[in-house]
């Protein structure tokens, strides 16, 4: 098995394998690759998952990044189970 690195260093895929890399290209990576999907498919086609152990003030901010940031109204959170 291999070692788990991806506790202190972010990893990306390129050319289809995982790479190490620094913090600031893994953010810009992910950035990148929602922007892709919403200027292609729209706000629509992008989700986000909260959870019910966060604070009331955690979940709020999730449901406004998700409405606001990714145009989404597709935000859900495990509070059913």
């Amino acid at each position: 098995m291999a070692p788990n690195i991806r506790l202190t260093t972010p990893l990306v895929r390129r050319d289809g394998r995982l790479q190490p890399t620094t913090w600031d290209d893994a953010v810009v990576t992910a950035v990148d690759g929602l922007r892709a999907v919403q200027a292609e498919h729209g706000g629509e086609a992008l989700g986000l998952f909260s959870c019910s152990k966060a604070t009331n003030e955690t979940n709020y901010l999730a449901q406004k990044f998700a409405r606001t940031v990714l145009g989404t109204n597709n935000i859900d959170s495990c509070n059913r189970t």
